[in-house]
């Protein structure tokens, strides 16, 4: 028996991206509990022949196996490993509902269970994920806090020596703080479009002592960046416990002139070149003026001794 479920939880890893597993549903998406609280998750499916339920339960990316629940005709049981503290009721059927029951949860319930369809025989037949449900046990006399949304503008010394111009970018950082629990995801917009590409984010939020904290990094081109008209969103969904609350932080593309031309000049460099010529020409037009005025006095003296 335990060669079988070692079989069968090798094929539900191996073919979870698989196009079946969107007739795996899970729900709810995210769940917040209060210690020693009832929870329970659903699972069901929509492929012909499998009657099987799998459950998982993931922390620091290691799965535990937590037991089956296997239905077919006028047969139906829940076979939960020793010592996990679940329960399982329902239907294995297709288009029926399994249930995983936590009867009273602690911190350590907190997780993210996943189920997985599968067939009672033959045993070769693959398994399929569902979407996961993440369920975070609350701490005692804590609620949940919403995240504070900052986006940072590049720095000013990031792509200067670039001579390539089509390789210049600029790095956009989103920053969300200051939110309980660790429930969120992060999206960019670039003038009111979604973005994915040159996107980079934390695989996980970051605890800081009683909150967590989150960075995302959006890379642009150099030009779209020195473009005011230009608008970068960073937008932090936030579950608040009934559902995912959109938190902003936006930012304006910098005004100034991107230099394209080969020779490595930044914006940078161009304004310091342009404050340069401008000194030097009203020095110029300083030294002019002298001149004139110095001119003007020779010549007035010289009319003066002419007319004596």
């Amino acid at each position: 028996m335990i060669i079988l479920f070692l079989q069968i939880t090798f094929y539900t890893i191996l073919v979870s991206g698989s196009s079946l597993s969107d007739k795996v549903k899970q729900t709810p998406a995210h769940m917040y509990n209060k210690p020693e609280e009832q929870v329970n998750i659903n699972c069901s499916h929509s492929i012909q022949n499998y009657d099987r339920i799998l459950w998982y339960k993931q922390v620091n990316k290691q799965l535990q196996f937590l037991g089956y629940f296997l239905g077919y005709v006028n047969y139906e049981d829940g076979k939960p490993e020793p010592g996990v503290n679940v329960t399982m009721e329902g239907s294995a059927s297709k288009d029926q509902i399994c249930t995983l029951i936590i009867k009273e949860v602690d911190l350590n319930s907190s997780a993210v269970y996943f189920c997985a369809a599968s067939r009672e025989k033959p045993y070769t037949e693959p398994a399929y994920f569902g979407q996961g449900t993440k369920l975070t046990v609350l701490e005692t006399g804590r609620t949940p806090t919403s995240p504070t949304v900052k986006v940072l503008p590049p720095s000013k010394k990031e792509c200067r020596n670039q001579k390539d111009t089509n390789q210049r970018k600029k790095t956009l950082v989103c920053v969300a703080s200051g939110f309980y629990p660790d429930h969120v995801s992060v999206e960019w917009k670039v003038g009111g479009e979604k973005i994915t590409k040159g996107v980079a984010t934390d695989n996980a939020a970051l605890r800081n002592q009683t909150t967590y904290s989150i960075t995302s990094r959006l890379r642009v081109p150099a030009e779209e960046w020195f473009n005011p008209n230009n608008e970068f969103t960073c937008i932090v969904k936030f579950y608040n416990g009934n559902h995912n609350e959109p938190f902003y932080g936006k930012i304006q593309g910098e005004k100034g002139m991107f230099i394209s031309e080969g020779d490595g000049m930044t914006r940078e460099k161009y304004l310091k070149a342009t404050q340069r010529l401008k000194l030097s020409y009203g020095v110029f037009i300083a030294k002019s003026c002298v001149y004139g005025a110095f001119v003007v006095f020779l010549v007035w003296k010289l009319q003066g001794k002419h007319n004596k």
